[in-house]
């Protein structure tokens, strides 16, 4: 089966492009002129959906809101905005990704492949991890406190799930961003201190047991459950 993009994008110049390219690489393309239209299009189940943020309807972080609790697929943003500020709403918001306008469209493609490579790597198998009363269960990108879900955002979900994976190693904001993103992306890194701040909110609900832990002026380490 074909993996589905859907574009989104209200130049009608570059959402042609796009589906010629993407189309002779082998994907399923569908398109969308606007933002109420992404939304309906969403319903379609994409496997990924490269998003334009500057659209006169509903712009692309106002889709990304609205879509993103029904859809766990990757989501590019296309943008023409090139302030970090910008680049950081828009992940926060949701996004994984974002390709700045004008863009090359081998770099765009490759951008995709290299995401839908990470989400085959997380169609694997795998093990239940499983420390006091935090349990982490990575086939189902879930995870509980005693019978309790945490609901964590794709983005956080990944990032614990990354140190998690990597006990009592010790990473830069760099790298984790770079692995959970699945290419070199260490201009955004300062985002990995918000998602990891997000995290230990949403697990302090629950217990009072740290985690992640700083290493000032290095990174962050998974150290665990440690009360006794």
């Amino acid at each position: 089966m074909k993996q589905r993009i859907l574009v989104v994008d209200d130049e009608k110049g570059i959402v042609s492009l796009l589906k010629d390219y993407f189309e002779i690489q082998g994907y399923e393309v569908i398109t969308a002129g606007g933002g109420l239209e992404a939304v309906k299009k969403a319903d379609a189940g994409p496997d990924m959906i490269l998003l334009d943020i500057n659209m006169p309807d509903l712009d692309g972080l106002s889709v990304c809101r609205q879509i993103r609790e029904k859809v766990s697929c990757p989501i590019l943003f296309l943008t023409a905005r090139v302030e970090e500020k910008d680049r950081i709403t828009g992940l926060m918001t949701g996004g994984d990704d974002y390709i700045i306008k004008p863009f090359s469209i081998e770099e765009l493609g490759a951008r995709v492949m290299a995401h839908f490579r990470r989400e085959e790597r997380k169609r694997h198998p795998g093990a239940v991890k499983k420390e006091g009363e935090l349990t982490i269960y990575y086939q189902e990108r879930t995870v509980f406190c005693g019978l309790r879900r945490i609901e964590l955002t794709r983005t956080e979900y990944d990032i614990l799930a990354f140190l998690s994976l990597h006990s009592g190693q010790v990473f830069s904001k760099e790298k984790i961003y770079e692995r959970v993103r699945g290419y070199d992306a260490a201009g955004d890194s300062s985002i990995v201190a918000e998602h990891v701040r997000r995290i230990r909110g949403k697990i302090a609900q629950y217990t009072d047991q740290e985690v992640i832990r700083t290493v000032w002026g290095v990174g962050y380490q998974w150290i665990g459950w440690t009360k006794k």
